[in-house]
């Protein structure tokens, strides 16, 4: 039980910086010492110290013969920071329990054996669902080299995102839009269609107090580039990086147009409807070290992702209220599922509040998870 314990407070540390850290996972740590935890410490940010040298900074000399705990295997390789195996054998640690082995295929499992090596006892899989959950982006990832895909909804209870005439600001309250923006902080990237820009003209970028937030990079789906330049969402004053994802249908003209103004132009293959082809838009996200994705398009950009099985996750926002009408829009365009057999699923569920709304999150099911 004092594992579960000391291993359940990494992972809190670990989860304080989470959408911080990437392109790294979120790491906690906890050194403990005849019974009593001496330090703790997490990675912030990417560049920054991991959470273990962090932890072995604050004990101090009372790291020697003490347990550390984190929820990802130390790593044992240079990057931009030294290996914190080193740092954990110079200390005097004597023992190391983390929750699972790194998901890299190039350093899985170097780390653990770089340690006893060195005659430290190692203990892995405590919590390792837990840990492989918070860092589910990462871990699939590493595994698939492909983002990952987060699909989010804002509805009224009647599954409607806006009414027979158009209208669509605001149907969820503005607890649930600075939850919206919380969420964009977590992930890498941002993307809508070229219809909700025209419509919306949305900047994509995280605008709630408190913070430091992490800008997504700015994403719209344009197959033909007849998205404007000036829209919001290209603004160059935004420190991320503002990107259009187009296919060879768009003019030269316009291409060179983008570029002017410092917006990174994706050219996609295309699908047999002429639009952007979504796997070959994830995987040059991929080629630029993009992990995750947030949808935020509309009905017909959120009903593509569905039904190219693309979606790993799903965060509902629910009004408690009715619109009606056969001609309001619904959430999800496209054929939808013939039968209710084929219906998707979600696992792993929460449910939260937010003002008078709920938001449901749960992970897509699939028979063998990427992130198992």
């Amino acid at each position: 039980m004092a594992h579960e314990e000391h291993m359940r407070r990494a992972l809190d540390l670990a989860r304080r910086h989470r959408g911080s850290t990437s392109p790294n996972p979120c790491v906690g740590a906890v050194i403990v010492r005849d019974g009593v935890v001496v330090s703790e410490g997490a990675h912030e940010r990417a560049g920054q110290p991991h959470a273990e040298a962090v932890a072995l900074g604050l004990a101090g000399e009372q790291a020697r013969g003490a347990t550390l705990y984190c929820n990802l295997e130390p790593c044992n390789h240079h990057g931009k920071t030294p290996p914190c195996t080193e740092a954990i054998i110079a200390a005097g640690i004597s023992t190391v329990v983390f929750a699972v082995a790194d998901p890299n295929p190039g350093v899985a499992g170097q780390g653990a054996e770089r340690l006893r090596a060195a005659g430290i006892d190692v203990l892995t899989g405590t919590l390792q669902d837990d840990a492989c959950h918070l860092n589910r982006e990462f871990f699939h990832f590493c595994r698939t080299v492909r983002p990952w895909v987060v699909l989010k909804m804002a509805t009224s209870l009647d599954g409607k995102v806006a009414t027979a005439l158009g209208e669509s600001q605001w149907i969820t309250s503005p607890e649930s839009r600075e939850h919206a923006h919380r969420l964009r902080h977590e992930v890498d990237a941002v993307v809508v269609g070229a219809r909700t820009l025209t419509a919306d003209n949305p900047r994509l970028t995280v605008r709630i107090p408190g913070g430091p937030w992490k800008q997504p990079h700015r994403i719209v789906l344009d197959s033909t580039g007849r998205a404007a330049p000036e829209a919001a969402l290209f603004d160059p004053a935004v420190t991320s990086r503002a990107i259009l994802a187009t296919t060879a249908q768009a003019p030269e003209t316009t291409l060179v147009a983008f570029e002017s103004r410092g917006v990174d132009v994706l050219v996609a293959e295309n699908d047999p409807l002429g639009r952007v082809d979504l796997s070959s838009f994830l995987q040059l996200l991929a080629q630029r070290g993009i992990q995750s994705l947030l949808v935020e398009g509309g009905p017909r950009i959120a009903g593509s992702f569905l039904e190219s099985d693309l979606v790993d996750e799903v965060v509902s926002y629910l009004s408690p209220s009715l619109i009606g009408g056969d001609e309001a829009k619904s959430a999800l365009a496209g054929p939808g599922r013939a039968s209710l057999a084929d219906r998707l699923w979600l696992d792993r569920l929460t449910v939260d509040r937010a003002g008078n709304d709920i938001v449901v999150r749960g992970l897509v099911r699939r028979t063998s998870h990427p992130t198992k």
